[in-house]
């Protein structure tokens, strides 16, 4: 049975259930991806309303055709510091497993790159870089030609108290 579980874990990690179709963008210098079914829209920056009492990394919330959605910015979510919003700035809304129900999350990123279409092979488990670093939100890290971009596992970039205080926002 020991042996069952243990090819499971395996199994988790290849690249194949990784494989498939990603949205690029940047952030700083970076290059990151989300899966792309996770992708709702993206659209152009737009008035967001700062809601009191939330961590600096939540700008608020927008008014997307009616329906409330809580924005956070990735950069400041990952302690990059915050960058000046340009013609380029977007933002990605995304479908997020909240713990009741599936969360519509507006995520600021500094611009959209394209669609890729990245192969299991191409894609390899994060290095691990000791403890200090949180690397649970990542998927994995595509070789793409001749650069490297990081795949986020994007329900995972906010914790279930995070998500639990946006679902409350919206």
């Amino acid at each position: 049975m020991k042996h069952h579980s243990g090819a499971n874990v395996l199994a988790e990690h290849s690249g194949l259930d990784r494989e498939g179709k990603y949205l690029t963008f940047s952030l700083g210098q970076e290059e990151y991806g989300i899966g792309i079914l996770k992708v709702k829209e993206i659209i152009g920056m737009m008035r967001i309303t700062p809601v009191p009492q939330t961590p600096e990394y939540v700008k608020g919330v927008i008014n997307l055709r009616g329906k409330v959605i809580p924005v956070i910015d990735l950069r400041m979510r990952f302690g990059m510091g915050e960058n000046g919003y340009t013609e380029r700035t977007c933002i990605v809304v995304v479908e997020i497993d909240g713990q009741a129900r599936k969360l519509h999350i507006g995520v600021v990123v500094d611009s959209v790159s394209e669609v890729l279409n990245i192969k299991g092979s191409d894609i390899e488990d994060t290095p691990s870089f000791g403890t200090a670093l949180n690397t649970q939100y990542i998927l994995g890290m595509a070789k793409t030609g001749g650069g490297v971009k990081i795949l986020l596992e994007i329900d995972r970039v906010l914790s279930n108290d995070e998500l639990g205080l946006l679902d409350k926002v919206a």
